[in-house]
């Protein structure tokens, strides 16, 4: 059985790296932990990131996560071109117009210039479209349903890592469908199944689903629905997106089918997408004073084993706790750095977020003992050697849990229940403000734009996801924020 090590907070350690605290400046504090958890940097291109093998790790565990989800809702994976004629943009005239003063043209290559500039992939509808056009030809094509992961390129004139950048990694789902009705029913089956899912069972982001203003819908879509997250410092984060197009690229490109009775009719399409955005999502929903908190299902990294100190046979019985939690399905990591002082190396962990620390010395092995220690709780177990796997695999489960209940906490005691506009603002000072959707309309969102303050989407009061796509129902609630 556990017993405590140590009920009191643990002393800063000499020489420890220290982060700006939240409170004092969010911002900073978010800057702190990108260089010294060794997340990311800025690229040499202005808006570019160099994404560092910690973070690249965080993000191919939710890339995997994902992807199954997401092909278990039924789509495959494709991969498109990063270049796009010009014209393919040009023939959705509410698409070029959304996309027009993000796009990066290329107007000369091997030399020369080129008979037509080609746009860096901004997104895919218009060239998904053109080969839609040409494999769908009759229902029994249908639906057809892809997704691709790959690089997108937006510029952005106030980027900030992780968060807007110039260059950023996604997946983006494009369906097509013989009705509208499967179009809808898809769109919301992916943001509720897949993304909904995703965020609140591995990523421990309370999101709220939710239908966007016109105001705020996708270039080019009929509907938009949407997972807003709160940030620590109250302010809203869209985390994925899935948009109803209607028959509007379809009209365009001509991607029509052949139904069972004989009758050519366009198809119903959907997109969807999310993207390294998360990551800074993941950041500043669970990040303290003290770093990364990273849920276990996501990090790369579940379990640290360190060696304390050189001892006989400390590094090869701490090599060995490693396989034995590797063996059990726990993303475990040595650390037998014993030239770098143990105080130094505890600290560096905990701004990594690591949620299992497990500490293994000399006095450890004679006692058979080992101590454990959970990312976010200053005391510390001894707990026997051979009992350690489970233990570990609880602590896990026990942080996953922890980091949800703390975001939802925090979401809801920051969200105000408002009946005017100006409540709606002054409540968005410090986090969401929950409004009636006619008392705010197209002048209040004006209003609300002007103050810096944005409707991050329409639910029901209970926080479900309304049914359709009008978003003039009298009983819709919207939720206002202030966003990044």
């Amino acid at each position: 059985m556990a017993k405590s090590r140590s009920e009191q907070p643990e002393r800063p350690r000499a020489g420890a790296p220290v982060l700006t605290p939240r409170d004092e400046n969010f911002p900073q504090w978010y800057q702190d932990v990108l260089a010294k958890a060794e997340l990311a940097e800025n690229g040499p291109v202005r808006g570019t990131m160099v994404i560092r093998p910690y973070a690249y790790g965080i993000w191919e565990r939710m890339q995997a996560e994902l992807d199954a989800r997401i092909k278990l809702a039924g789509a495959d994976n494709a991969y498109f071109p990063l270049f796009i004629p010009m014209s393919y943009l040009q023939k959705e005239a509410d698409h070029v117009e959304g996309f027009a003063p993000e796009l990066a043209v290329v107007t000369h290559g091997g030399g020369k210039e080129l008979d037509e500039p080609a746009v860096v992939r901004p997104t895919s509808e218009t060239i998904i479209n053109t080969y839609f056009s040409k494999w769908v030809q009759s229902y029994r094509d249908l639906p057809l349903l892809l997704n691709q992961w790959a690089n997108v390129v937006r510029w952005e004139l106030r980027p900030r890592v992780f968060l807007r950048t110039t260059e950023f990694l996604w997946q983006e789902g494009h369906t097509a469908h013989a009705t509208q009705q499967e179009a809808s029913a898809y769109a919301r089956r992916i943001l509720l199944d897949v993304y909904r899912e995703f965020m609140w069972d591995v990523l421990a982001v309370p999101v709220h689903v939710g239908l966007k203003t016109v105001r705020e819908r996708f270039a080019g879509a009929i509907n938009t629905l949407a997972c807003e997250a709160m940030m620590g410092d109250g302010k809203a984060l869209q985390m994925g997106t899935s948009h109803e197009l209607g028959e509007n690229f379809a009209k365009v490109f001509d991607t029509t089918y052949l139904d069972a009775e004989g009758q050519q009719r366009h198809v119903w399409q959907t997109s969807w997408g999310s993207s390294t955005r998360m990551v800074g999502g993941l950041i500043m929903c669970h990040g303290d004073d003290d770093g990364l908190r990273v849920p276990p299902r996501v990090a790369a990294i579940q379990a640290v084993v360190c060696v304390v100190r050189d001892g006989e046979g400390v590094a090869d019985a701490a090599a060995s706790i490693v396989k034995e939690l590797a063996a059990a399905g726990v993303r475990a990591r040595l650390d037998d750095r014993t030239s770098v002082s143990f105080g130094r190396r505890v600290t560096d962990w905990e701004i990594k977020g690591v949620p299992v620390r497990v500490e293994v010395g000399p006095r450890d092995l004679a006692d058979g003992t080992v101590t454990l220690a959970r990312r976010g709780r200053r005391d510390k177990a001894t707990v026997a050697r051979e009992g350690l796997v489970a233990l570990a695999a609880d602590a896990l489960e026990e942080v996953q849990a922890t980091l949800l209940a703390e975001a939802v906490e925090h979401r809801d005691a920051h969200t105000r229940a408002v009946g005017s506009i100006d409540e709606a603002l002054e409540a968005s000072a410090a986090g969401f403000a929950r409004i009636p959707w006619r008392l705010v309309g197209e002048d209040g969102e004006s209003r609300l734009a002007e103050a810096g303050a944005s409707v991050r989407c329409l639910q029901l009061p209970d926080g479900s996801l309304p049914e359709g796509y009008e978003a003039d129902e009298p009983d819709l609630d919207a939720l206002v924020a202030r966003a990044y």
